[in-house]
């Protein structure tokens, strides 16, 4: 027990680190199940990472392949990311599926190719964000509409967090920026900001789908208990909105929020379903 009870510690330290918007809003989750979904997001956290870790993509491929074995069943005690998650899994009997699907979406993150349409940019944040958010609603005893409804969410999320990375993924040789909404603003990829003036117009497009899904959520039927594990989207807008002030520069600017006006926001939202 005391080795497990490291082992959820080990997932907070790192989300509180390395994901702090999902950490602030879990600090409104029940205190008996938000060791657990810790243990969902850190299991996340790891996967997203890996490409920052390898140094090519075979070696990422590799530890990817060492997670699915441990979702079947195969070691991983001695991780204590790994051990906290199948430890969650077996409490609340959750299905691997969803996680070994966030693997295999996560392969993309590996290479240079380019997000080819918006249809695939959704399909990629259903199987990361989305199901992180069916899995956190499952431990809190959600019904099918909550379920149904994290589809949404995460693709609401999802391309929030890649607007906002926007930078670094520049950076680092990705585009996640569908080429279908490129295209139709005349540009070809990502490379320099002399067409800066077409690719916020393409930004906006983006920005306009993270809403779209935002008033789908919205408008979704869900169970009341399973209410809390949506409350990351409460900071959703305000970084939306922080991405049309004047001076934006979608190449370097950094899209932030401090801790205080995070709080605020997830507080304000965790009254309104409480």
């Amino acid at each position: 027990m005391e080795k497990l009870a490291a082992d959820y510690a080990t997932c907070d330290a790192l989300l509180k680190r390395d994901d702090r918007d999902r950490w602030l809003a879990s600090l409104f989750l029940p205190a008996r199940l938000r060791p657990h979904i810790h243990a969902l997001y850190a299991f996340s956290l790891e996967i997203a990472r890996v490409r920052q870790l390898v140094s090519e993509p075979m070696l990422g491929e590799i530890r990817f392949q060492w997670w699915r074995e441990v979702l079947a069943g195969e070691g991983g005690e001695a991780n204590p990311v790994a051990a906290a998650l199948l430890d969650t899994i077996a409490r609340f009997a959750l299905p691997r599926e969803p996680l070994i699907g966030l693997i295999d979406a996560r392969l993309f993150d590996l290479y240079d190719a380019p997000m080819p349409s918006i249809a695939a940019l959704e399909t990629y944040a259903k199987a990361t964000a989305a199901s992180l958010f069916q899995l956190a609603a499952s431990i809190l005893g959600a019904g099918e509409e909550s379920i149904a409804a994290a589809e949404h969410a995460g693709i609401a999320y999802a391309v929030m967090g890649l607007l906002r990375a926007l930078p670094w993924h520049l950076a680092a040789g990705q585009v996640y920026i569908p080429l279908d909404v490129l295209a139709a603003q005349g540009l070809d990829g990502l490379r320099t900001g002399r067409d800066k003036a077409a690719l916020l117009h393409a930004l906006a497009e983006i920005r306009a789908l993270a809403r779209r899904h935002l008033m789908e959520f919205a408008g979704a039927a869900r169970a009341g208990n399973a209410a809390p594990a949506f409350l990351p989207l409460a900071l959703c807008e305000p970084y939306l909105g922080q991405m049309e002030n004047p001076g934006y520069d979608p190449f370097t600017s950094r899209i932030a929020l401090p801790d205080w006006r995070r709080l605020w926001l997830l507080w304000r939202a965790a009254r309104r379903i409480g």
